[in-house]
């Protein structure tokens, strides 16, 4: 699969492309993609058993904890193009020292170990999150960080230290990605489940913004930043080729799977209050919280931003529209028994989607 156009340098097959967070979402994708193009590629897990379908393909894998400077330094070894996707995600198990730890700690780890190495590129993936709610949208990238959460928290600090790292002779570049979805994405599979069932409310009005990035786009826009040359020092936001309505989302996600759209609505505030109740209470114990405060700003905060910079700098151009690959999500959870329907495959199970390494 060639995800570049004929404006956009290729990366040459030549040394290794060392990806971490490969047993994730985007992770396996971009892996895919990569020695779909004849790039010899390298990945960093923290265990061989959660790697077993990158170990079939011949893929070098190297293991170590997040902490482990050995374990980075073997993986950093040789690399031409480091893309480091690892991160530790939202879940009560975690303490904030682990998000320390992964997001920030093991991103100076790899930074370290690439500075000894001479390394050509260091792409790093922070996230919107750093901005949290857009009060004006769109938002660019001189749009100041205001993270809400740890996790938004340590993502910010990481990509502040790889931009440092840049200032020091590592050439860097960081991608914020938009939300992203696709075929082997779960993170939205409970909305999709609930509007498919007609089981869907609306918290608040749903005219606040989300601007969503498929899969595919993000790994072209990533592939970008691992061989332009004005993509050093740089941060882009890589996102779809427009934002939508959370109501227009829900949409055409009702037309995908052939529903009527859910037309239920209630108040947002009491949900607030019991996610913000609910998280005191269950987070200290290590127990997943039964609603998130977070869940609830997922209707109450826009999330909308311009990739201009991506698209005039560097020639990013999403290709897939919202419809389609809502449709093209559809199907793939179809065929794996996520959601009802005619899909002629049988159930398959669906890879791992959330590692931290």
């Amino acid at each position: 699969m060639n995800m570049t156009t004929p404006d956009q340098p290729r990366s040459r097959p030549r040394g290794i492309s060392l990806v971490t967070g490969a047993t994730g979402f985007t992770g396996l994708h971009l892996v895919r993609s990569l020695v779909e193009d004849g790039h010899r590629v390298r990945v960093l897990v923290r265990s061989r058993e959660r790697a077993q379908a990158l170990l079939a393909s011949g893929i070098e894998v190297v293991t170590g904890e997040s902490n482990d400077p050995a374990a980075a330094a073997r993986a950093v070894r040789g690399s031409q193009v480091i893309y480091h996707l690892a991160a530790a995600y939202r879940e009560a198990r975690h303490t904030d020292q682990y998000y320390w730890d992964v997001n920030v700690g093991f991103t100076k780890l790899l930074l370290d170990a690439a500075r000894s190495e001479g390394i050509e590129r260091f792409v790093h993936c922070s996230t919107v999150g750093v901005l949290s709610h857009i009060a004006n949208p769109p938002a660019d990238e001189q749009h100041p960080h205001q993270p809400a959460d740890v996790y938004q928290r340590t993502k910010s600090e990481a990509e502040k230290l790889a931009l440092a790292a840049n200032r020091s002779g590592i050439p860097v570049a960081v991608a914020r990605p938009t939300a992203i979805y696709g075929p082997g994405d779960t993170r939205l599979l409970k909305m999709f489940r609930l509007i498919a069932h007609e089981r869907f409310i609306m918290l608040g009005s749903g005219d606040i913004y989300y601007h969503m990035v498929h899969v595919d786009d993000l790994v072209a826009g990533l592939r970008i930043l691992g061989a332009h040359p004005r993509a050093v020092g740089e941060v882009f936001i890589l996102g779809g080729d427009r934002y939508y309505t959370l109501q227009t989302i829900v949409e055409i996600i009702a037309r995908a799977v052939g529903v009527k759209p859910p037309r239920w609505r209630l108040p947002a505030w009491p949900f607030q209050v019991a996610g913000t109740l609910c998280e005191k209470i269950c987070v200290p114990l290590r127990i997943e919280p039964p609603i998130y405060r977070r869940r609830v700003d997922f209707f109450t905060k826009s999330r909308a931003f311009t990739i201009e910079k991506a698209q005039r700098l560097l020639g990013y151009a999403p290709r897939i529209d919202l419809e389609s690959g809502i449709r093209s999500t559809v199907e793939w959870y179809r065929k794996h028994g996520y959601l009802p329907g005619n899909a002629s495959d049988a159930p398959q199970p669906a890879p791992p989607l959330r590692e931290t390494m």
